[in-house]
């Protein structure tokens, strides 16, 4: 996984997505972070509180409309946990490869006579 390559595509899907808003690009963030720390292993196990704490998300329902609104976006698959004692999972989508390298515009060569 390309840390750099990710992030940079992640961005590029948000410019062109005018439904998102800071909270949710915090919300990924803080996403992306867990996933770091586990060596981007999927799924990761998150819990609420630690999510919003970190993304600086102050309330439940910002927080599960957010989570909500990315994963029908397609930015990764949330599985609700329903059990206090047991973390939601989360699996993360690696956007390295959706980076297309531009192809360089062709210069004519010089005419060496």
């Amino acid at each position: 996984m390309n840390y750099v390559k990710h992030l940079t595509a992640f961005f590029g899907k948000v410019a062109q997505e005018h439904t998102l808003n800071p909270t949710h690009i915090s919300l990924y963030m803080a996403l992306f972070q867990f996933w770091n720390f586990n060596r981007f292993k999927n799924p990761i196990n998150i819990s609420r509180d630690e999510i919003m704490r970190i993304s600086k998300i102050h309330s439940p329902a910002t927080y599960h409309k957010c989570i909500k609104e990315l994963h029908s976006l397609g930015y990764f698959d949330y599985q609700p946990s329903y059990n206090p004692f047991e973390g939601s999972q989360v699996n993360m989508f690696d956007f390295a490869g959706e980076l297309k390298p531009k192809p360089r515009a062709k210069r004519p060569l010089p005419n060496w006579e």
